[in-house]
């Protein structure tokens, strides 16, 4: 019996490596010698870094940066140096789990820092560039990565605007005459596991903003901020980002590569199955477990649960997936090619509590779903 478990990290909780233990302890449990291949995931969020280092090898390298408060802290991003490539995940920088609950507010956060780990890149050597944008803490439209390259942003009385959510209100012009010229020999890849356009009803602020500390109003004027940025991109550098699928990702940094480092969109999710072959590995399994921190109908957007899912189904193998939480509309990922969805805990609690309980859960459930899955052959 072979049984896959490729899950992502459950934010603010477990790592996917520690997610993907605890179910394979379940699983051992009822016999040791089910073939379990852990497969830690991820959709250019928080591990992406890690999972593709897995098998890609690389160095790890340590950079002084400023966090989403513009306070310096330690931060890192992976460097393979034979094909001069770095990895870079924009959370470990510019994320949300930099911050506690009470820091959190997308109208002061910055994408500055993850500027700074690109600009280390490209100081090094690295011609290719994998940047994962998912976890962010920000709402500035990567104005704050993009001046850690050399852009300039201005008000009306041409003065620098802050380099936050809230300082696009003020946004009037842009300046890229010092962007540094070494960006136009370096090929950029966003890993991306959302496709929101910049602004509106489906764009950074008012569907993502929320989980990173604002409020109503908050929200509103946010999104009013990336208004006045798309007018003022197009005004000044005549490109319109207003439309671009993934635009609106990482709080509109999407939008920031595409525009100042000629980036390219990826599904992250679809980098890091082609970097870890998870499809060779699928092919002869008889059960895929997946999962996430919290599984909705946003999961179809990209994220790990369904990439690993489309996978699976085209090789007609059964896919459960085992999540923190569920939530709305969840079960439209059963057309999606998810057999069944588990969360491990039903009611709220808090993340101190989550951390203690959840790897117990996660043993408890796996147990519990493979005995019924396999009980005549186990």
């Amino acid at each position: 019996m072979k049984i896959i478990i490729a899950c992502d990290s459950y934010k603010d909780t477990l790592s996917a490596f520690e997610v993907c233990e605890n179910i394979e302890k379940g699983i051992k449990k009822i016999n040791k010698e089910i073939n379990v291949i852990k497969i830690p995931m991820a959709d250019g969020g928080e591990g992406t870094a890690n999972a593709i280092q897995n098998i890609l090898g690389g160095e790890t390298v340590e950079v002084l940066v400023n966090d989403p408060l513009f306070r310096k802290i330690r931060s890192s991003y992976v460097y393979i140096e034979k094909t001069k490539t770095a990895i870079i995940e924009m959370a470990r920088a510019s994320g949300l789990e930099l911050l506690e609950l009470s820091d959190r507010n997308p109208m002061n956060t910055t994408t500055y820092g993850t500027g700074e780990l690109i600009l280390d890149a490209i100081n090094k050597g690295c011609n290719n560039l994998l940047i994962g944008i998912g976890g962010s803490a920000t709402n500035d439209g990567g104005i704050g990565m993009a001046h850690a390259l050399g852009v300039r942003f201005y008000d009306k009385s041409k003065n620098e605007i802050s380099l936050t959510g809230k300082g696009l209100l003020d946004l009037k012009s842009i300046d890229i005459n010092n962007l540094d010229s070494r960006i136009k020999d370096c090929n950029i890849k966003i890993m991306c596991d959302v496709d929101n356009v910049l602004h509106g009803q489906y764009g950074a602020a008012y569907v993502y903003a929320k989980q990173k500390g604002a409020n109503e109003s908050m929200i509103h004027a946010l999104d009013d901020g990336l208004i006045y940025y798309a007018n003022v991109i197009k005004n000044s550098l005549n490109y319109d980002v207003s439309n671009i699928k993934g635009a609106g990702a990482a709080g509109g940094l999407g939008a920031g590569i595409i525009v100042y480092l000629n980036g390219t969109i990826q599904r992250g999710i679809d980098a890091v199955i082609d970097i870890v072959n998870l499809e060779e590995k699928i092919k002869d399994a008889d059960l895929v477990i997946t999962g996430e921190g919290r599984i909705d109908y946003q999961t179809k957007f990209g994220k790990v649960p369904y990439g690993v899912a489309q996978i699976a189904k085209k090789h007609n193998k059964p896919v459960i997936a085992i999540c923190g939480s569920i939530g709305k509309k969840y079960e439209e990922l059963y057309n999606c090619g998810i057999d069944a969805i588990f969360a491990t805990t039903a009611i709220q609690t808090s993340i101190e509590e989550y951390k203690k309980t959840t790897p117990k859960q996660l043993e408890q459930m796996s147990e519990a779903i493979v005995r019924t899955f396999f009980k005549k052959s186990l």
